[in-house]
């Protein structure tokens, strides 16, 4: 998960990174429902029904034009936003050592959220950096996110961190 400002030295890792693994490659990115399944298949989720959680997800599709390239022409997100809940699998995330005491905007954050876009793939996760990295690697790349030496290196972190970079081999 990128939670700083890109750096020149970044950029240039992130092109070794591409063009060390761009031919092992392939598009392999799970749709938003997949996603969501996965996660409600896994954890104990609270839904939110609360406007302004699904504005942010919606916005955040909208309004970077990578995500909104993800909406299939005529629709719109459907946005489905949730507290990871601190018992079973979740457990773990809400651990000290596993825990992201403050927001990225400096806010401590008392539970998990996690927001998604059913309809473009879109996902979102404040309070755990090992949950969305768990979530990136599960849900692959698309062509797009192919050419993207960003999108590229997170996805190869993020399945380092879950020793799953062998399924690259598959």
């Amino acid at each position: 998960m990128l939670t700083q400002e890109p750096t020149l030295e970044m950029v240039e890792e992130w092109k070794r990174i591409w063009n060390k693994y761009e031919a092992r490659l392939k598009p392999n990115r799970k749709s938003g429902q997949e996603l969501l399944d996965y996660l409600i298949q896994n954890y104990a989720l609270s839904e939110i029904h609360e406007q302004d959680a699904a504005e942010t997800v919606c916005s955040n599709v909208m309004l970077n034009k990578p995500f909104a390239e993800k909406l299939p022409v005529g629709t719109v997100p459907q946005p489905r936003t949730f507290f990871l809940e601190n018992t079973g699998n979740g457990e773990a995330f809400y651990k000290k050592e596993d825990r992201d005491p403050m927001s990225l905007w400096g806010r401590d954050i008392p539970r998990i959220f996690i927001g998604i876009d059913v309809v473009s793939g879109y996902f979102m996760v404040e309070g755990s950096t090992r949950l969305w990295d768990e979530l990136c690697a599960f849900q692959g790349l698309d062509e797009m996110d192919l050419r993207n030496p960003c999108c590229v290196a997170q996805y190869i972190a993020c399945l380092k961190r879950f020793g799953r970079l062998d399924q690259l081999d598959e």
